[in-house]
């Protein structure tokens, strides 16, 4: 299949299952769960890094219309598009452009580090700016932690249900 069709496909179902579905979980009043970051992780390595950051930005802007949040996840989402390519060094080392890294093979430490790191960074940034106040800013950290927890789950369960089999 083409890649520009998969992403394109990917884009929709990600925002797709987002709004109907994950913005309808709030669990204890705080606990939110947004795998729509999925895509920022799952587009390929060695693509067009500014069709990356606009499609993440467009993904990001639709949810703040639909959530009425003026802005904050178009503003995590391009931040972590930004910063994808230094959490794959992290995570990889110097050489993840020459391998061919697939965030839906085999769970390893690698992975699991770089969906940690970026569900985190995504998290923090999506609060800080929810909240905009200093004086929040354990409220924010516990927030983030359980979110970033609560997402890393999800994650890896929707990582196994679209892996491809291996015949």
């Amino acid at each position: 299949m083409n890649n520009n069709l998969l992403n394109s496909i990917r884009f929709v179902v990600f925002l797709a299952l987002q709004i109907l579905l994950f913005n309808n979980i709030n669990m204890f009043g705080y606990l939110n769960p947004y795998p729509y970051i999925l895509f920022i992780l799952i587009y390929p390595v060695n693509s067009n890094k500014t069709i990356l950051l606009l499609s993440s930005f467009a993904m990001g802007i639709l949810l703040d219309m639909f959530l009425n949040s003026g802005g904050i996840h178009a503003l995590a989402s391009v931040t972590l598009a930004y910063y994808r390519p230094s959490l794959f060094k992290f995570a990889f080392g110097l050489s993840y452009e020459y391998q061919t890294v697939k965030i839906a093979d085999k769970i390893s430490p690698e992975r699991i580090t770089l969906l940690l790191l970026a569900i985190f960074i995504h998290h923090f940034i999506l609060f800080f700016f929810e909240f905009l106040r200093l004086d929040l800013i354990f409220d924010i950290l516990k927030r983030t932690l359980m979110s970033t927890l609560f997402t890393f789950i999800i994650s890896i369960l929707i990582i196994y249900l679209i892996k491809p089999n291996k015949r």
